[in-house]
């Protein structure tokens, strides 16, 4: 399974697991926000905890789909913006646990999240502008500076968590091997509280954030969909799927 869940002491569990990359397509993107919705919404649930198996958290879209059919980045912009916004939404506090690579799709749900447990292995990336895309960078603005996130974005680089953990945007960053039990440790704390508390408190939160991330995500998604009616966009897929580099553009006058 792609995805699992679990439920146990009032703390709910999402686990991506979608060798080799945590990569989703569309359908895998479109079905997360009911599950998420689904375990936010039980009684028994205090907190939600989103973690990953495998090389990394999640590597965002799944590039080789879009580049078989462009068509399909609008089934694949539906999924991730109702994803990201059942995470931010949801009724209790979601903490996501991330290793390795937080790529694209894995900003956005990192970004929607309540708080952050990194591993020391993790990084932060949006490479959109050189896969032939835009998009990320509204949630990407509630984790880090924006000075940072413009610079991350127009160079298509990576931010190492220890730069993310001394900018504010990661509450803990802990051994690749702890990682799992200091997550579920700092969610338990979360999970002792009152269900009704978290729920007026997250509400309270969402209502008093500078920007509304939801309505600043679809502005950028009308930009991927700009985007992806480029020539230039074909060819930045087409270099990755071909060659995991960036496609070159020196030579456009």
């Amino acid at each position: 399974m792609p995805v699992r869940t679990q439920v146990k002491d009032r703390i709910a569990e999402i686990i991506f697991d979608h060798p080799p990359v945590n990569a989703f397509d569309a359908a895998l993107w479109n079905s997360l926000p009911a599950l998420i919705r689904e375990l936010g919404e039980r009684p028994d649930v205090r907190c939600l905890l989103i973690r990953a198996e495998g090389k990394g958290f999640c590597a965002g879209v799944d590039i080789k789909e879009l580049q078989a059919d462009a068509s399909r980045i609008v089934e694949v912009n539906k999924g991730n913006f109702l994803t990201f916004q059942a995470i931010r939404q949801c009724q209790v506090p979601v903490i996501c646990a991330p290793h390795g690579f937080v790529i694209g799709g894995g900003i956005g749900i990192c970004g929607a999240a309540d708080a952050i447990i990194a591993a020391e292995d993790c990084f932060f990336s949006l490479p959109e502008i050189d896969r032939g895309a835009m998009g990320g960078a509204s949630h990407l603005q509630r984790i880090l500076p924006l000075p940072k996130v413009r610079a991350a974005f127009l160079t298509g680089g990576r931010i190492p968590v220890r730069e993310a953990y001394r900018l504010g945007g990661v509450e803990k960053v802990v051994p690749r091997e702890n990682l799992v039990e200091e997550a579920w440790a700092f969610a338990a704390v979360i999970a002792a509280k009152s269900r009704t508390a978290l729920r007026i408190a997250k509400q309270a939160l969402n209502g008093i954030e500078p920007f509304d991330v939801d309505r600043s995500y679809r502005w950028e998604q009308g930009f991927t969909f700009e985007m992806y009616m480029h020539a230039d966009s074909q060819k930045a897929r087409d270099a990755f799927v071909e060659s995991g580099t960036a496609a070159s553009f020196e030579e456009e006058a």
